[in-house]
């Protein structure tokens, strides 16, 4: 039986963070459901720095079909959970029905893989976080330690169940670790 793989995501999702991670469990013959606040088409953005300039900038991306809405949601039928960044986390985390379906993941110690701002997420459930290791993209450094958490100045780090990377060039190490604990 293949293995069942959760992404949560919404509008404004970096495009990498939700493709890389989608096909690539597609090609490990996972099944892989993409959940959001309600079924639509997703609108990706690419994020990405120039010249001269403090921060990232931000342009529209590809689509990409959500599956199921968060409320529809049943954590107990998948074997793992991915997180991506972009903008999403900042609005999602609001979703009643988010923190249920990530916190289902930590206490039953299923493999979760948080990559860029998808700390601002694992902020709604600080009780599960406090005392865990992860790094996400620098400026989420607050959203990590206001949990409890320490963050980890590396591009890639697992620590128990969660396997965390700093943002999309990470990527590649980011699904090789999540894959390895998914197994």
């Amino acid at each position: 039986m293949s293995k069942k793989v959760l992404i949560v995501s919404g509008d404004a999702v970096e495009a990498l963070e939700i493709f890389y991670p989608y096909y690539r469990c597609l090609e490990e013959g996972f099944d892989v459901t993409i959940a959001s606040p309600s079924v639509k088409k997703l609108h990706t953005v690419s994020h990405d720095f120039i010249d001269d300039m403090e921060t990232f900038v931000e342009k529209p991306a590809y689509g990409i079909q959500s599956d199921t809405a968060f409320a529809d949601v049943n954590p107990e039928q998948y074997d793992g959970l991915i997180i991506p960044g972009g903008r999403a986390p900042e609005y999602i985390r609001m979703n009643e029905a988010l923190p249920k379906i990530v916190r289902h993941f930590f206490e039953q110690d299923k493999p979760v893989g948080a990559i860029c701002h998808a700390a601002q997420i694992l902020t709604v459930i600080p009780d599960v976080m406090k005392g865990r290791e992860y790094t996400a993209f620098t400026n989420c450094k607050p959203d990590v330690t206001v949990c409890g958490a320490t963050y980890i100045d590396e591009g890639l780090h697992t620590h128990r169940n969660l396997v965390s990377g700093r943002a999309w060039p990470d990527l590649p190490g980011f699904m090789r670790e999540f894959i390895k604990l998914l197994r």
